[in-house]
Parts: structure tokens; C-alpha cells; sequence
């Protein structure tokens, strides 16, 4: 899909059951935005296990990283504090060669998506 906004930009959705043909798109990734479900508890550490995956391959290493907390808007959520702990999030800013950004958002609020929108524009290769 092509969004403007001032100028082209590709996103492509790869979703968590495609993890296996994730690193196929790599070489052509300047951002990268990692969403995690915060309403499905159950696999918030699947969802670690593929975010240090993202992170660790070599093609990605220079790429700005944007982790998204979705469904911030749902009450059965557990706390901002409590998910970026779950996901030791101080130790993986501090250890990855990724500059890495974390937001809480709703896609259904739209809580959030204007800082998305902000992030992706100031972080994206200016080279298209």
C-alpha cells in the first residue's frame, strides 16, 4: 500500500504467521515497525522471541526500529511499565544496534498514530 504524505513510502504488512518469510524483505527495509498485541497476553513472549529475531539480523542492523503497544484502547490490557518489562525493553534499547522508538497506540482510537505518522516520515530513506 502507498500512503502520502508529502512523498511515497511502501509499507508491507507482514503478519506474526508469516515470521518464516520475514527476513526475505530485509534488505529492502530502512524503518521497521513491530506491533505486539497487548490484548493477547497469551503470546507476548512469542512476540519477544520474534521482535530479538528482527532485531538481531544483519540486514536490519542500520535500521531505525518503531515497536508499536496495540489495543491500548482495551481495559484487559496490562500496563505500559508492566508490557515494556515483560519484554525487558531497557536492556534491549540498550543492547541493540538498532536506535529504537516505543509507542503505546490504538489503531481502533487512533490514540497514537499521529506520533506513527511522525516517526515514519523523519525515519524513512529520503533516497525514493
Amino acid at each position: 500500500n502507498h500512503y502520502t504524505y508529502g512523498e511515497k513510502i511502501t509499507v508491507r504488512e507482514l503478519g506474526g504467521c508469516m515470521g518464516p518469510i520475514w527476513p526475505k524483505y530485509y534488505v529492502d527495509c530502512t524503518p521497521v515497525i513491530f506491533v505486539v498485541d497487548c490484548a493477547n497476553i497469551v503470546q507476548i513472549s512469542s512476540s519477544c522471541v520474534q521482535l530479538l529475531s528482527v532485531l538481531s539480523a544483519e540486514p536490519l542492523h542500520s535500521a531505525a526500529v518503531l515497536i508499536l503497544f496495540n489495543k491500548r484502547d482495551l481495559p484487559c490490557t496490562i500496563s505500559f511499565v508492566e508490557l515494556k518489562s515483560l519484554f525487558r525493553m531497557d536492556e534491549i534499547i540498550r543492547t541493540a544496534p538498532q536506535s529504537i522508538t516505543t509507542l503505546e497506540i490504538s489503531a481502533r482510537s487512533g490514540q497514537g498514530l499521529q506520533d506513527v505518522l511522525s516517526w515514519l516520515f523523519s525515519n524513512h530513506s529520503h533516497d525514493t
